[in-house]
């Protein structure tokens, strides 16, 4: 998900100030995001996956 979402990101563009100020979300939050943090809030991954039209689902691990 952290490779994804600054790929992308990057694809658009974007500072990561500017992801977290058009996405709504805080600075620190897309930076912790981008490195992989473990314990982020999935509303919160939502809303920063939404920006490319995705989002995240419940699923089995590996799948």
């Amino acid at each position: 998900m952290a490779v994804f979402v600054k790929e992308n990101r990057k694809k658009l563009g974007l500072t990561q100030e500017e992801f977290a100020v058009r996405s709504g979300l805080g600075l620190r939050f897309i930076r912790e995001l981008e490195q992989g943090k473990e314990t982020v809030r999935m509303d919160k991954v939502n809303v920063a996956l939404s920006m490319f039209d995705m989002e995240a689902v419940p699923g089995r691990k590996g799948e």
